[in-house]
């Protein structure tokens, strides 16, 4: 499957029909002289809504490289795995993005904490990180407040990677995640984390922090833009110095979680990646699934009159479809339009479509429908159908997305 590049690109795809469209804007940036590697991405959970397995994932990628000729390095990526996940993903994927979440904030035990702080020792009290100004303090309190928070993590990152590599006889990438968390990492807890995971043996090729600031699914950034400007910054000058201090993989970048729709966020990024000459990772999930059912809506008829009816009964159970997504929507429920506000497609796709600048875009709308995937997935008898009957737009609507929306600003548009 080749090497990951430089600049690579989660594209998530909740029901596997729009491999060939999602490589189009790969295709299409790469003709502008920006190699960028697709990345096919899908958790445990999303295969569990939609009733798919792993190995359609590696199916619709592999069908869309053959279809589209391309030559270029190509990843499958079993997206939040564990140790209770992972094994269904072994046969198929060669990206695995080890989430540790739920071991942050609990305490390693002490002899582990003993070993680590015997390594860790020399970083205590002042660290200074080239191309950061001030040094970074690391008291005896803080190093604790450290300790108890990630260390655990990383050990049990050590311990999934071990179970994948055993198990896998290609080379793989390894990502470790740690978005999915109540607070932010600063660059220092970055720091730490990575000396935590080199001293477990975990080769991580990518990075998953949680940044200030809301990410929200399938909405633009919410938060103070200069503030993430400075510390993704930072976060790139930490990795740069920590790759050289652990002599962790050369290619180890940064990954950014949530990331599809963070509109406000892409120009900075470009502007940093390219100032300090850093690779990328940037995942999208939802984006695709939403193109296809404006495509449906915008489409009139009975594309109109599923989306409709999906929306329906999407207000009827908001709770159940937003309960696991609680962290990463903030919608507001007394601007959810009714259904009776629709009348033509045109309205609907316009309400869901992404263009912040209109006055009929709707974020909470969008951000109900961004759940609600799994009603479509139970009304597979009539969707598939439809995608496939109104194929030609939906895939335009998913290659425009991805090419005009986030690729060209991210890693092509300078400012």
């Amino acid at each position: 499957m080749g090497v990951l590049g430089k600049y690579s690109f989660g594209v998530g795809d909740r029901f596997g029909k729009e491999g060939r469209a999602q490589l189009e804007a790969i295709l299409m940036i790469r003709k502008e002289g920006v190699e960028v590697t697709p990345v096919w991405n899908k958790s445990n959970r999303e295969h569990e809504t939609v009733g798919s397995e792993p190995q359609s994932l590696r199916q619709e990628a592999d069908k869309a490289i053959k279809a589209a000729g391309f030559e270029g390095a190509y990843f499958v990526d079993a997206d939040h795995i564990n140790f209770t996940t992972v094994d269904p993903f072994l046969p198929f994927s060669n990206f695995f993005t080890i989430d540790v979440a739920e071991f942050i904030g609990k305490q390693a035990p002490k002899q582990e904490e003993e070993r680590f702080l015997t390594f860790f020792k020399k970083y205590a009290g002042e660290l200074a990180v080239p191309g950061i100004e001030r040094k970074m303090q690391i008291s005896k309190t803080h190093l604790r407040e450290m300790l108890n928070k990630f260390l655990l993590a990383a050990k049990n990152a050590g311990e999934v990677y071990s179970y994948i590599q055993k198990n896998k006889k290609e080379e793989i990438h390894i990502e470790v995640s740690i978005d999915e968390v109540e607070n932010p990492q600063s660059p220092v807890e970055l720091f730490f984390i990575l000396a935590a995971l080199t001293f477990y043996k975990v080769p991580v090729n990518t990075i998953a922090p949680k940044f200030t600031g809301n990410f929200y699914k399938g909405v633009d950034y919410d938060g103070k833009v200069e503030k993430f400007e400075k510390e993704f910054e930072e976060d790139l000058m930490v990795i740069d110095f920590a790759v050289q201090e652990f002599g962790l993989p050369q290619d180890l970048k940064i990954s950014v979680h949530t990331g599809s729709d963070k509109f406000s966020l892409y120009p900075l990024i470009h502007n940093i990646i390219e100032k300090h000459d850093a690779g990328l990772h940037l995942k999208t999930a939802g984006t695709t699934w939403l193109e296809e059912l404006i495509g449906l809506a915008e489409s009139g008829g009975e594309g109109f009159d599923f989306s409709l009816d999906l929306y329906k009964d999407a207000l009827e159970r908001y709770d159940e479809l937003t309960k696991d997504y609680k962290s990463v929507l903030s919608i507001n429920k007394s601007k959810l339009p009714t259904s009776e506000e629709f009348s033509t497609g045109k309205q609907f796709a316009d309400a869901l479509r992404h263009e912040p600048n209109s006055p009929d875009y709707n974020p909470n709308f969008r951000q109900l429908l961004h759940c609600a995937y799994k009603i479509a997935a139970e009304k597979g008898d009539q969707f598939f159908p439809l995608l496939e009957k109104y194929r030609e737009r939906i895939g335009n609507n998913v290659t425009d997305n991805l090419y005009r929306k986030h690729l060209k600003p991210l890693f092509l548009l300078s400012t």
